[in-house]
């Protein structure tokens, strides 16, 4: 199974730390984030990874060859951000036509890796217990099927998957921008075919400079422990 990461958006919650740091490269204790995630991914058993950039993409490209320059990692890279879903379809070319596990960049985590079945038939979200920032949540498991409720969700998706290529099959998306969960997976969620799986590892989505501070608190934590 191969790894995507998506490091392609312009991180404007972040500001002023992104006008001249992408997202990714923001660090959490010593260490990048978008290092963290790649070692995670390579110490889970998977070896080959495509990333996506756009937004100073090179400086993405140039930190990643210099901290993993015998690894085998492509880039996909877009003029423009293309969207979680975009991202995702431009670089099928370099992911091939097995499911693969996709991961944004800006994630502080310990979630196990290697326990994901590469064998699902649409996709496999892992979801985490709602944060402060997303009190209502985005899904719920029916045994491992993914089910959206209208009066509130108990799991919030990690932005952490598998993705099996043929959800793209149905619609034409070249060249367009869009979101994964609005424009793709919500369809397969209604018709039950999203499995999914929980996860009460450690899992900070480092969207905002607060979350930002609260990864390196936790981290700091960690380390005097």
């Amino acid at each position: 199974m191969k790894a995507f990461i998506l490091a392609a958006g312009y991180g404007r919650r972040l500001l002023p730390l992104t006008e001249t740091s992408p997202k990714p490269l923001l660090k959490v204790g010593e260490t990048s984030l978008i290092e963290r995630n790649i070692k995670h991914i390579l110490n889970s058993g998977i070896s080959e990874i495509v990333i996506n950039i756009s937004y100073l993409g090179e400086l993405v490209r140039e930190h990643v060859i210099e901290k993993f320059p015998n690894e085998n990692i492509n880039f996909s890279v877009e003029e423009k951000p293309l969207g979680t879903g975009g991202g995702v379809y431009k670089a099928l070319p370099l992911l091939g036509s097995e499911p693969f596990l996709c991961m944004n960049a800006d994630l502080f985590h310990n979630i196990k890796l290697d326990n994901f079945c590469s064998d699902v038939e649409s996709a496999l979200l892992v979801g985490v217990p709602n944060p402060k920032h997303n009190k209502e949540g985005d899904f719920s498991l029916d045994k491992d099927i993914v089910k959206i409720n209208a009066e509130g969700n108990d799991l919030t998706w990690s932005g952490i998957s598998v993705i099996n290529p043929i959800i793209f099959d149905s619609k034409s998306f070249q060249g367009t921008s869009f979101n994964i969960w609005k424009n793709v997976l919500v369809d397969y969620i209604k018709k039950n075919s999203i499995q999914g799986i929980e996860s009460s590892d450690l899992w900070i989505d480092v969207g905002t400079l607060d979350r930002l501070k609260l990864a390196n608190t936790v981290y700091n934590d960690q380390i005097r422990l």
